[in-house]
C-alpha cells in the first residue's frame, strides 16, 4: 500500500461544524489571496480534530469544563506538530492559551450582534408569558431573564442546523444564535430579528475568528501577519483583559464590547447574575493603545462593586 505523503505548506485544524468549516475556509481563501504559492491547489490542507465540547452535548458547558472544551485537542495536535495553524470562534477561545501557542491573527470582525428566532414572536417583548426560550449561553440566559423573569430558559445545545431544525419543531418558542455565524452560513434569513447590543450585550469577542500558531513557528507567523486586522485586534484586545480579570468562564454571565473610532476605543462590561435578578455594568472611553488596561480597569471596578461571592455560582 502506498502511504500519503502530506505535501501541503500548512495544514489548518479545525472543528468539523459547518461553521467551523466556513470559518476555515475563510482563512484558507484569506491566505491564498496574500499568498500566491498558498492559492496553488494542495498548498493548504485542512483537517478536521473531533473536540470534548462536540462529543458531549447532552450537558452545559459550565458542567463539562467551560469554553477549553472546543480548543484543547486542537491545541495538542498543534502542539504536537500534526496541524500548523488552528481556527477558531474566538468566544470560545480560553483567555490564556496553553504555552507555546499564540494567537498573532484575528480576520475582520463580523456583526456582533444576536439574533433573536422564533416562529411565535417578533422579539423578546412579544414572547408570550412563560414561553421557553432554549440557548447554551449563560450570557444570553441571564440577559433574558433581567428583561423577562417571567420565562423559562433552558438548555439547548448543538450546530445553528440542529438548533434551527428543534426551533422548527417547537422544541422551544424562541432561541438566540450569533449573527455572525448566520452570516457566514448564509442563514440569515432565519433572523426574526437581530437584538441591538443596548438591547443585549454580545460575548466578548463575538463574531470574531482568531488563527492560533505554534509560538515558535515562524512560516506560519510570517503567513499569518498580512490576514491580522488591526481593529478587531484592538477590540477583542479590551474585551478579553475584561473577562481575564473577572476570571471569567462559562460558569460567568458576562458580557463586552469595545468598538473602535479613530484612535479612540469605547468600552461597555457587564456582568449578571445566572437568575437575572442582579446586573453591574462598567464603561470606558480612551485610546487604542489602551485597550487591555481599560479592560482590565473595568474588570476591577465590577469586582469591587459585585462584592465577594457574586461568581461562585453553581452550574
Amino acid at each position: 500500500m502506498t502511504k500519503t505523503v502530506n505535501t501541503a505548506q500548512l495544514t489548518i485544524g479545525t472543528r468539523g461544524s459547518p461553521l467551523a468549516l466556513a470559518q476555515t475556509h475563510e482563512t484558507r481563501d484569506r491566505l491564498g489571496a496574500a499568498w500566491p504559492a498558498l492559492a496553488t491547489e494542495g498548498a493548504i490542507a485542512i483537517q478536521v480534530i473531533q473536540t470534548t465540547g462536540d462529543l458531549i452535548q447532552n450537558r452545559p458547558l459550565a458542567e463539562i469544563g467551560g469554553k477549553g472544551l472546543f480548543t484543547k485537542e486542537l491545541d495538542d495536535s498543534m502542539l504536537d506538530g500534526r496541524i500548523d495553524l488552528a481556527v477558531h470562534s474566538m468566544k470560545d477561545v480560553p483567555t490564556v492559551l496553553p504555552d507555546g501557542i499564540v494567537l498573532p491573527c484575528v480576520l475582520p470582525r463580523e456583526d456582533v450582534r444576536d439574533a433573536f428566532l422564533s416562529l411565535k414572536a417578533k422579539g423578546i417583548d412579544d414572547l408570550p408569558q412563560g414561553a421557553v426560550v432554549g440557548t447554551a449561553s449563560l450570557r444570553r440566559g441571564a440577559q433574558i431573564l433581567h428583561r423577562r423573569p417571567d420565562l423559562q430558559v433552558v438548555n439547548f445545545r448543538g450546530n445553528v442546523q440542529s438548533r434551527l431544525r428543534k426551533l422548527a419543531e417547537g422544541v422551544v418558542d424562541a432561541t438566540l444564535l450569533a449573527m455572525a455565524g448566520l452570516n457566514r452560513l448564509g442563514l440569515s434569513e432565519h433572523v426574526t430579528c437581530a437584538l441591538e447590543t443596548d438591547e443585549m450585550l454580545p460575548a466578548v469577542a463575538q463574531g470574531a475568528i482568531g488563527i492560533t500558531c505554534r509560538a515558535d513557528d515562524r512560516k506560519s507567523l510570517d503567513f499569518l501577519a498580512a490576514l491580522n486586522c488591526r481593529e478587531t485586534m484592538i477590540r477583542i484586545t479590551a474585551e478579553r483583559a475584561f473577562l481575564l480579570t473577572l476570571d471569567g468562564s462559562c460558569r460567568t454571565p458576562i458580557a463586552a464590547l469595545a468598538q473602535v473610532d479613530g484612535d479612540t476605543l469605547s468600552f461597555r462590561g457587564l456582568i449578571v447574575s445566572p437568575d437575572g435578578r442582579t446586573i453591574h455594568a462598567a464603561s470606558r472611553q480612551g485610546r487604542i493603545g489602551d485597550a487591555h488596561a481599560m479592560g482590565v480597569d473595568a474588570g476591577r471596578e465590577l469586582i469591587q462593586v459585585a462584592g465577594p461571592g457574586f461568581f461562585d455560582f453553581k452550574a
